[in-house]
């Protein structure tokens, strides 16, 4: 029960890469993404895939820096117990 702070901070972080992911690939074609004036030479479940893993990792680290910010120290709750 010691890694509880992992769930509360990676399954919130999945359900909103998710929604940021839907988000943004209803507004962005895949097909015609440019990266440096070039076009990308990837498929689009590719590109579908990256853009939902920068998702969830900004998401992820957005939930740590809550969970790191909070004022009462985790090991002082009995939500680790």
């Amino acid at each position: 029960m010691r890694l509880r702070w992992l769930m509360w901070v990676l399954w919130p972080a999945f359900l909103m890469g998710g929604a940021a992911t839907a988000v943004v690939f209803s507004v962005v074609d895949p097909g015609d993404l440019s990266f440096f004036g070039q076009p990308v030479e990837a498929s689009r479940q590719a590109v579908y895939t990256v853009g939902f893993l920068l998702a969830w990792l900004f998401c992820s680290l957005s939930s740590a820096l809550t969970l790191y910010t909070m004022p009462v120290a985790l090991s002082d709750t009995d939500e680790l117990e």
